[in-house]
């Protein structure tokens, strides 16, 4: 009985915590990336987004984002991808640095996110060469 009530409790604080669900959102980021998911990750853009990809910079609506970031994966398709930085400690900013790597190249990709309503949405999104 007791440990049902306890399996019960900590389902519920998962449920009741939106921080709680989306506390490794940048571990998520980063599969996505291994696997060139630019849906997925399109899904945590916020109504806009800067993109910053190479040498190209501007904002963007979430659809175009999701378009040039799919343009991205097919010239430069993934190897591997690893979390080299994060910030999760901040209850309204989230930051993360993934690196990928491709069969030519490194980029190193940085992710910054706010806070909005009880989610974090990706409001920059940084994609550069690895600096060696």
């Amino acid at each position: 009985m007791i440990r049902s009530l306890f399996i019960l409790l900590i389902s519920f604080s998962t449920i009741y915590n939106p921080t709680a669900i989306q506390a490794d959102i940048i571990d998520d980021l980063s599969s996505y990336f291994k696997s060139s998911n630019s849906k997925e990750i399109a899904k945590n853009f916020s109504s806009t987004i800067e993109l910053i990809i190479i040498n190209e910079e501007d904002v963007y609506s979430k659809v175009q984002g999701e378009q040039i970031l799919k343009d991205f994966f097919i010239k430069h398709p993934p190897i591997k991808t690893s979390i080299f930085h994060k910030i999760n400690t901040n209850p309204s900013y989230r930051f993360g640095v993934i690196l990928f790597t491709t069969a030519k190249e490194t980029f190193r990709v940085s992710v910054t996110m706010k806070k909005f309503s009880n989610s974090f949405l990706i409001t920059e999104l940084r994609i550069e060469p690895a600096k060696d």
